[in-house]
C-alpha cells in the first residue's frame, strides 16, 4: 500500500490530466462551434444558458428522445402497477407485470412491434424443449439473423411512421434475444424430468416482458429473476420511498452531468469532423478520447441506473452499474457485472452459470459472435463505434501528425 501523500499526489496529477484534456477539447469546441453547426446542426437549448448541444451521438439522443415521449411515462406506471400489486396481490404480481409488460410494449411498437417478441420467444421455446444446447444456439442465430435480412427489414419499416421507431424495435429484439436466450440454455441443464414447474411458458413471458429492462438492459439471467421473484419479503413502502428518493437524486446528478458535457465539448461532432482532428493538438487528440469513454460512461450510468432503481423497487437485485474508466486500467473492467451487453463475459448469466473452464471457453465465443450478430447490426449503433472507430481514427491521425513532423 503506498503512502497517503503519494496516493494524493497522483490523484491531483490525475485531475490536473483529466480538467486540462477538457479544457483543450472545450477551446476547440468554442473556436469551430460556427463550424460544426453548419455541418452537424448543433441544437440550441436553453438548459445551460444559451449553450448550444451536440446531439450527434445517436444512442444518447434516441433514448433521450423516447424517454421524453412514452418511456418515462410507461415505467412510471410499472411503478405504480407494481406496488398495487405488492400490497393487494402479492402471488399474482409476476402475472400483473407481465401483462402490462405486454400492454406497454403494445404502447410504443404496436401489434407488430408485439407480435414479433411473441413470435421470437415462443420459436426459442419450443427449440429449447429438444434440451439441446447446440439448436438453442442455432436457433438464436437464426432468429437474430432475420433482423438484418433486407427484406424483412422493408417490412418492419413499412409498420412504422419514422425510423426511431423501426430503431427502438430493433433494439427490444435485441436485447429479448438475450433473455430467451437465458431461458432455453439453462432448460437445457436441467434434470429430465425437470422438477421444477419454473421453467415454464408463462414464466418465459413474465421473464421477457418484464418492462424495466424490456428495451435497453442491463441483463438478469432467468434463474436469478425466478429466485428473485418469488421471494415474499419485500421492502415496506416507506423504505422504497426512500430508495426512490435516493435513486432519482443520482439520477438528475448523472443525467445533469451527461447534458453538460454534451453542451460544453462538441466531442462527437468534432469526431466525425476528419480535417478538424487532423488539425487539432496531441493534447486534445487526448481529451476527446477520454471526454468520449467518460461520456460513454455517464451515459450507462443513467441508461442502465433507470431500470436499476425500478429493479429494487421491485425486490430485485440489479446488475452492478459500471464503474469510471478513469479508475480502469482496462476499458472491460468498467462492467463490474457479468451482465454488461457489451462485456466478453456476458457467456456466464446468459449461457448458464455451471460451467466449467471448456464450456466458459464455448460460452464465449458463442457469446462473442451472438454480440457481433445482433449487437452490431442495429446500424452500429452500440459500444463498437466507440471501440473500434474511435481507437482507429485517434491512432491514425497521432501517426500522421508523427509522420508530417518527422517528414518536416
Amino acid at each position: 500500500m503506498l503512502p497517503r501523500w503519494e496516493l494524493a499526489l497522483y490523484l491531483l496529477a490525475s485531475l490536473g490530466f483529466h480538467f486540462y484534456s477538457f479544457y483543450e477539447v472545450y477551446k476547440v469546441s468554442r473556436e469551430h462551434e460556427e463550424e460544426l453547426d453548419q455541418e452537424f446542426e448543433l441544437e440550441a437549448d436553453t438548459l445551460f444558458g444559451g449553450l448550444k448541444k451536440d446531439a450527434t451521438d445517436f444512442e444518447w439522443s434516441f433514448w433521450m428522445e423516447w424517454g421524453k415521449q412514452w418511456l418515462v411515462w410507461l415505467l412510471l406506471g410499472h411503478m405504480v402497477v407494481s406496488q398495487m400489486a405488492t400490497l393487494l396481490a402479492r402471488k399474482h404480481r409476476p402475472w400483473i407485470l407481465m401483462l402490462y409488460g405486454i400492454w406497454a410494449c403494445w404502447c410504443v411498437l404496436g401489434t407488430p412491434g408485439v407480435a414479433m417478441v411473441l413470435l421470437h420467444t415462443t420459436i426459442s421455446f419450443c427449440v429449447a424443449q429438444f434440451r439441446s444446447q447446440l439448436l438453442s444456439w442455432l436457433c438464436t442465430f437464426l432468429l437474430l439473423s432475420t433482423l438484418r435480412l433486407q427484406g424483412v427489414e422493408e417490412v418492419k419499416r413499412r409498420w412504422y411512421k419514422t425510423e426511431n421507431e423501426y430503431y427502438l424495435l430493433q433494439f427490444t429484439l435485441t436485447v429479448r434475444c438475450l433473455y430467451y436466450t437465458s431461458f432455453s440454455l439453462e432448460l437445457c441443464w436441467q434434470q429430465l424430468p425437470a422438477a421444477s414447474t419454473s421453467y415454464s411458458f408463462p414464466w418465459m413471458l413474465a421473464y421477457v416482458f418484464y418492462y424495466p429492462v424490456f428495451h435497453n438492459g442491463p441483463i438478469l439471467s432467468f434463474p436469478e429473476f425466478i429466485k428473485q421473484m418469488q421471494q415474499q419479503e419485500h421492502e415496506s413502502l416507506k423504505a422504497n420511498l426512500c430508495v426512490l428518493a435516493l435513486g432519482l437524486g443520482r439520477l438528475l446528478c448523472w443525467w445533469w452531468l451527461a447534458e453538460l458535457m454534451a453542451h460544453l465539448m462538441y466531442v462527437h461532432a468534432i469526431y466525425n469532423s476528419i480535417p478538424l482532428l487532423e488539425a487539432v493538438s496531441g493534447w486534445t487528440l487526448g481529451g476527446l478520447a477520454l471526454a468520449q469513454v467518460l461520456f460513454f460512461y455517464v451515459k450507462y450510468l443513467v441508461l442502465f441506473g433507470v431500470p436499476a432503481l425500478l429493479m429494487r423497487l421491485d425486490g430485485l437485485t440489479p446488475p452492478a452499474l459500471p464503474r469510471c474508466v478513469s479508475t480502469m486500467f482496462s476499458f472491460t473492467g468498467m462492467w463490474r457485472s457479468d451482465a454488461g451487453f457489451a462485456k466478453v463475459g456476458q457467456a456466464c448469466p446468459v449461457g448458464g452459470a455451471r460451467l466449467d473452464r471448456p464450456q466458459r471457453v464455448r460460452a464465449t465465443v458463442l457469446s462473442l459472435s451472438l454480440t457481433q450478430d445482433g449487437g452490431h447490426g442495429v446500424g452500429e449503433i452500440f459500444y463498437h463505434v466507440y471501440r473500434h472507430c474511435w481507437v482507429e481514427s485517434w491512432n491514425r491521425v497521432s501517426i500522421n501528425k508523427k509522420m508530417s513532423n518527422r517528414c518536416c
